[in-house]
């Protein structure tokens, strides 16, 4: 590699890493300033380089979902409605320019400074709460960020990082152990239940991995952070089995909504962004639906099916499956473990939050989980190629 384009590679290590890490503080300077940067990086790198970029085996699927979601967009009765709203399409480049730019040791360097801001973001929180007087349902914590939805979100995957850099890893420093606790008590206070859903399962999985008898741990600690709750976070975690609440009752009329629409529209959806405009016609059938209109589903495969069709659907199960295999396969060869068991956590918080949660939709979201789990790829290569340039790596 020449001198310039070392350059050019750390200036797009700095810049994406910048994105993924102020996304949990403002979409607009990740989106339009860090990513749009590291973009126009990595197309002048990747064009000296003459080679087709090297990415992760997930990202022909993710591909693939793109294409038909374009497609769901053209045939839509508002195509320029579902191509505006595509635009989100362009965060996979995430994928390759990760690929490209954390290379090696760097991949680790980004996971810290993931949790470093996102341990400053539940500082926020905190402290929104306990000065601020903020947290009911009615005026939940945000954060640095506009929707405590998305806020929890991100609180959500940050954690299962910094819970994967504690477990996979010597500690060399105290500081994860020190987020950790400020990332589960504004997750708390967001008294968003998918989150916390996501959150204890990912966990769980993690510790069950580093030593089965660890997955006891998780459950315990989550009992335990009950009993010193305040009374609205415990009312919540109450709500979650009750069938009375309208939060959950109206979810269950929105999955059948989403059934409906898929019968009606099976090979390409509504069209992006088309779903609220039909909804009034649908919840019609249903006396019991709670909210007159609703932005979303409250499910991501739901959501991608009525809203995009079956075969998009079938595309982004393709694309969890392969993402899940290569970063389970990388976690059991103990190939920079935490950042692999980071990943692969960021999955299973995203799909468990998701049935209740359309997450993969929320562009704050989506970009820091794609970061995810693109990081263990690109921290595998320089594994990959230890043996040409001399010794293996440990």
């Amino acid at each position: 590699m020449t001198t310039r384009s070392a350059s050019l590679t750390l200036v797009g290590f700095v810049l994406i890493t910048a994105c993924l890490g102020v996304v949990q503080f403002s979409l607009f300077a990740a989106q339009s300033v860090f990513f749009v940067a590291a973009a126009l990086v990595w197309i002048v790198v990747a064009s000296r380089d003459g080679q087709r970029p090297d990415v992760p085996a997930f990202f022909l699927p993710l591909l693939v979902y793109a294409g038909l979601t374009l497609l769901s967009a053209a045939v839509s009765g508002a195509p320029q409605e579902g191509f505006w709203d595509s635009r989100q399409l362009l965060m996979f480049l995430i994928v390759p320019i990760v690929a490209r730019f954390t290379q090696g040791d760097r991949a680790t360097k980004t996971m810290d400074v993931i949790i470093a801001i996102g341990a400053a973001g539940a500082v926020v929180g905190i402290f929104q709460f306990a000065i601020l007087g903020k947290g009911a349902l009615d005026d939940r914590l945000m954060g640095p960020l506009g929707h405590w939805m998305t806020y929890s979100g991100v609180l959500m995957l940050t954690t299962c990082a910094a819970v994967a850099r504690i477990a996979f890893t010597r500690m060399r420093s105290p500081w994860p152990l020190i987020a950790v606790p400020a990332l589960v008590v504004a997750l708390g206070l967001t008294n968003t239940r998918n989150a916390w859903i996501g959150t204890l399962l990912a966990v769980s999985v993690l510790l069950a991995i580093r030593n089965w008898k660890l997955v006891i741990v998780a459950p315990l600690l989550a009992g335990l952070a009950f009993l010193v709750a305040p009374g609205l976070v415990k009312s919540r975690v109450a709500s979650i089995v009750d069938t009375s609440d309208p939060a959950n009752r109206d979810r269950i009329v929105m999955w059948k909504i989403g059934a409906d629409m898929v019968r009606d529209h099976p090979w390409f959806g509504t069209g992006p962004h088309r779903l609220e405009g039909v909804y009034p016609d649908y919840r019609q059938k249903y006396p019991e639906a709670v909210n007159l209109v609703n932005p979303h589903l409250h499910n991501v495969p739901i959501q991608i099916a009525a809203e995009r069709g079956l075969p998009a659907l079938a595309a982004w199960l393709w694309f969890i499956v392969v993402a899940t295999r290569d970063l389970w396969r990388q976690v059991r060869a103990r190939i920079v473990p935490a950042v692999a068991a980071a990943g692969l956590a960021a999955v299973v918080a995203m799909l468990a939050a998701g049935l209740f949660e359309y997450n993969f939709g929320d562009s704050e979201f989506l970009m820091l989980f794609l970061g995810l789990i693109s990081l263990p790829y690109a921290a595998a290569r320089a594994h990959r190629s230890a043996p040409a340039a001399g010794a293996p790596r440990a």
